[in-house]
C-alpha cells in the first residue's frame, strides 16, 4: 500500500516536471527567437537613430551622395527576402551611417555654438568695461557714477533694438521677395528667371565664360553656398518642429533624397531656394523652401583719389602692320596726348620689314603734337607676344609706373584711362577689363559704302559685337606686381596663351584681380589668319576666336540660308507680278 502511494506521488511529480520544462521551453523560444509578424517589427529589437537622433544627411552638393532613403526595418521583414543575418547586417550598416551623419552634425552644431559663445563673450566684455567705467564713476561722485551707469545700460539697450531692427528689416525683406506670391511685370524681360540645380550639376541660363548650359559648380563659393542650402534642408526635415511630426515619420533623409532644386536671386531683396525630396511613400514628396534675405547696406570706404600723378606706360608689341599702326597712333595722339596728357607709349618691334614706316609714324607724331614721351625698342626675331610685352615692362627705369599691355587694333577713349587708375593699387589690385569686340563691318553694313567712321561703328549692340570674356591680354597692372608675379612665359611663340598664363598666376596670388566689362575699350575687327605652324591647341583657340569675331549667331544664319532667302524673294515676285 506504501509502496503503491509512493509510485503514485512520484509519477506525478515527474509529469509535473515534464510540463514544467516544456513551459520553460515555449517560453525560452517566443523570448529569444526573431519576430516573424507584422505586428512586432524589426525597428522594436534595434534602436531607431531617426526618432531620436536627426541627422543633417551631407556636406554638400559635391560630395558624394549617401545611401538611398532607410526604408523601416519593418518593411524588410514583410518583403520576405533575405534572411533574417542578411537583414540584420543591412540595418546595422544603415544605422551605423545614420549615426556617422549624426556625429557630422553634432561636430557643426558645436562649431556654431561656440563662434556664438565667442561673439556672446565679446559682448558680455563690453558690458563689463561699460559696468566698470560706470563704477570708476561712481568713486569719483554719485551723480557722475548715476550718469555713466545710465550709459553702460544704454549700450546693451542699443544693442539690442539694433538686433531687433535688423530681424525686422530681415522679415521684411521676405515679405517682398517674390516667394509666396508673384507680383506685377511689365513684360517678359523683367521675369527673373530661376536656376536649377541637383546633387552634381547646376543648369543655367546665364553661361559666362565656360559657354556650357549645364556644369559642375566651379567657384567654390557656388558650391559652398548650394552645400549649406542642402544641409539646412536635411536638418530641417530631419528635425521636425511640431512633436507630432516627429511620431508620424521614420525615415531619415539622406542627401541621396534629394530629387532638384531651383534658386534666383533678386538683387535688392535676397535668394530664394525651393528643394524637393522622396517623400516616405512612392508618390509622396518634401518640398522645402528657404531663403536668404539680403542685409541693409553697410558703408565699407569713403576715400579720395587723386589720379593727377599716375602716369601709364603703354606697351604695345608690334611685327609688320604699318597700317594698323598708323590707325592706332592717330587714336592715341587723340585721347592720349590731347586729352590724357600722362602716358608714354612703348612699342616692341620685332622684325625689320616695315619698320621705316613705323619709326616714321611715331616721328610724325612727335612732331606734330609736340609729344615725347615714346620708346621705340627693335628685336630682329621671331614675333613673340608676351616676350614683346615683358621686354618692354622691364624696359622701364622711372620707377613703379602702371602698365597698359595693348595691341595695335584696339580703340580706347579717356574714360578708360581713368577707369585704368581707378581699379589698380601696387600690392593690391590689378585690372583685367573685358573689351567689345567688333564684329565684320561688311557684314553688319552690308556694301562698303554703307560702312561709317571707325567712331561711330562704336556702338555696343548684340548685332555689332560682343563682349570678348574669353580674352585676357588687355590689362592693367603695376610693374613691380608684374616683375613680383614673374611676367610672362616667353617661350610661348607666335599667338596666344601668354596672356591666360598670366592672368592664371595673379588668380593663384593674394591680389585681388578687377573683372569687369568696360564701355570704353574696343578690339577693331581685322582678318585674322592662323598659322599652319602653331601648335595644335594654339590654332584651335586661334579659329574659335575667327569664327566668334565675324558676325552674330543671326547674322551667320543668314548668310548660311541665304539661297533659300533668295529663291524666297523671287517666288514672292513671281506672285506679284501674276496678280498685277
Amino acid at each position: 500500500m506504501l509502496r503503491r502511494g509512493l509510485l503514485t506521488w512520484v509519477s506525478r511529480v515527474g509529469g509535473l516536471l515534464v510540463l514544467l520544462c516544456c513551459s520553460l521551453s515555449i517560453l525560452y523560444l517566443m523570448t529569444c527567437s526573431p519576430p516573424h509578424s507584422d505586428s512586432a517589427p524589426l525597428s522594436h529589437v534595434l534602436p531607431h537613430g531617426g526618432s531620436n537622433h536627426p541627422s543633417l544627411g551631407g556636406t554638400g552638393p559635391m560630395i558624394g551622395a549617401g545611401p538611398s532613403g532607410t526604408r523601416g526595418a519593418g518593411d524588410i521583414a514583410q518583403s520576405g527576402g533575405p534572411p533574417a543575418g542578411h537583414s540584420y547586417q543591412k540595418l546595422l550598416k544603415e544605422r551605423e551611417e545614420q549615426h556617422h551623419l549624426y556625429i557630422s552634425s553634432l561636430k557643426k552644431q558645436i562649431a556654431q555654438l561656440k563662434e556664438d559663445l565667442q561673439e556672446r563673450s565679446l559682448q558680455l566684455k563690453r558690458v563689463q568695461e561699460s559696468l566698470k567705467t560706470a563704477a570708476n564713476g561712481v568713486a569719483e561722485g554719485r551723480d557722475e557714477g548715476t550718469e555713466s551707469q545710465g550709459g553702460g545700460f544704454g549700450e546693451v539697450q542699443g544693442a539690442k533694438s539694433q538686433q531687433s531692427d535688423l530681424q525686422e528689416f530681415l522679415r521684411a525683406q521676405l515679405s517682398k521677395a517674390e516667394v509666396t506670391s508673384g507680383t506685377r511685370l511689365p513684360n517678359e524681360y523683367a521675369v527673373v528667371p530661376f536656376e536649377s540645380f541637383t546633387l552634381q550639376r547646376v543648369y543655367q541660363l546665364e553661361m559666362g565664360l565656360t559657354r556650357h548650359p549645364e556644369e559642375k559648380p566651379v567657384r567654390k563659393d557656388k558650391r559652398d553656398e548650394l552645400g549649406e542650402v542642402l544641409e539646412m534642408a536635411l536638418y530641417s526635415l530631419n528635425t521636425p518642429s511640431v512633436p507630432a511630426e516627429k511620431t508620424q515619420t521614420s525615415k531619415v533623409y539622406t542627401p541621396s533624397d534629394f530629387i532638384e532644386g531651383i534658386t534666383r536671386t533678386e538683387r535688392d531683396k535676397g535668394t530664394l531656394y525651393e528643394l524637393t525630396f522622396r517623400g516616405e511613400a512612392s508618390h509622396e514628396f518634401r518640398r522645402l523652401v528657404l531663403f536668404r534675405p539680403f542685409g541693409p547696406l553697410m558703408k565699407v570706404k569713403n576715400e579720395r583719389m587723386d589720379t593727377s600723378n599716375i602716369l601709364i606706360n603703354i606697351i604695345v608689341p608690334l611685327s609688320r602692320r604699318a597700317d594698323k599702326f598708323k590707325q592706332f597712333m592717330h587714336n592715341f595722339r587723340e585721347v592720349c596726348v590731347r586729352q590724357d596728357g600722362r602716358v608714354h607709349l612703348t612699342v616692341v618691334y620685332f622684325g625689320k620689314e616695315q619698320m621705316s614706316e613705323v619709326r616714321s609714324t611715331l616721328e610724325n607724331t612727335s612732331r606734330e603734337a609736340s609729344f615725347k614721351n615714346y620708346t621705340l625698342l627693335q628685336l630682329d626675331e621671331e614675333f613673340s607676344r608676351g616676350r614683346g610685352l615683358d621686354i618692354g615692362a622691364r624696359a622701364w627705369k622711372g620707377g613703379n609706373v602702371l602698365l597698359f599691355f595693348c595691341d595695335v587694333d584696339i580703340y580706347f577713349t579717356a574714360d578708360f584711362l581713368n577707369t585704368c587708375r581707378l581699379n589698380t593699387q601696387p600690392g593690391k589690385k590689378v585690372f583685367y577689363p573685358v573689351l567689345f569686340s567688333q564684329y565684320n563691318p561688311a557684314l553688319i553694313y552690308g556694301r562698303p559704302e554703307h560702312i561709317p567712321p571707325v567712331e561711330q561703328q562704336l556702338v555696343i549692340k548684340k548685332d555689332t559685337g560682343f563682349w570678348r570674356d574669353f580674352g585676357f591680354g588687355m590689362t592693367c597692372q603695376y610693374r613691380s606686381d608684374f616683375i613680383n608675379i614673374g611676367g610672362f612665359d616667353i617661350d610661348i611663340k607666335g599667338w596666344g596663351g601668354e596672356d591666360v598664363h598670366l592672368y592664371r598666376k595673379y588668380l593663384h596670388s593674394n591680389l585681388l584681380v578687377i573683372r569687369a566689362p568696360s564701355r570704353s575699350l574696343f578690339h577693331l575687327w581685322h582678318e585674322k589668319h592662323c598659322a599652319d605652324e602653331l601648335p595644335p591647341d594654339q590654332y584651335r583657340m586661334c579659329m574659335q576666336s575667327k569664327a566668334m569675331n565675324e558676325a552674330s549667331h543671326g547674322q551667320l544664319g543668314m548668310l548660311f540660308f541665304r539661297h533659300e532667302i533668295e529663291a524666297h524673294l523671287r517666288k514672292q515676285k513671281q506672285q506679284n507680278a501674276k496678280k498685277i
